[in-house]
């Protein structure tokens, strides 16, 4: 037994020294009729993060319990390890906040821009994924 706690040990200490994040629960507050929500969340599962999902008639009260300015406002919101994920944030900057864990209150995708996750299709467009503070002040995280 203290040989395989060890080989245990040695494995979790090789993930850590990697730079490997291990995937966290995120739960995701949207609208039970929104396509590109749940579409996001099978993004965000299919890049390790554990997701629960809950249908909520009003999205809105969720923003506004999470500080989310209204500026910043998507169809969905979502909660991680103490960080608000708004709109069709990509799993790889999530998993760069959970790393680097900024002193922000959380990261947003404005809108629902065509080529985000979860709004894929026959075309792209940039855009950006801000992070914000509890001002509301914004700064870009990251440039798709």
């Amino acid at each position: 037994m203290p040989m395989l706690i060890r080989r245990l040990i040695a494995a979790a200490l090789a993930l850590l020294s990697c730079g490997a994040v291990l995937a966290a629960e995120i739960a995701v507050y949207k609208s039970p009729t929104c396509g590109c929500c749940s579409k996001w969340a099978r993004h965000l599962e299919a890049n390790g993060f554990s997701v629960k999902a809950y249908d909520v008639q009003n999205v809105n009260a969720y923003k506004d319990r999470h500080g989310v300015p209204v500026s910043l406002g998507a169809c969905h919101t979502a909660v991680v390890e103490g960080y608000v994920i708004e709109g069709h944030v990509p799993a790889a900057d999530i998993k760069r906040l959970l790393a680097e864990r900024p002193k922000i209150k959380g990261l947003a995708v404005s809108g629902m821009p065509a080529g985000s996750p979860g709004m894929e299709g026959p075309h792209s467009e940039a855009y950006e994924v801000l992070s914000f503070d509890a001002a509301g002040d914004t700064t870009v995280f990251a440039r798709h």
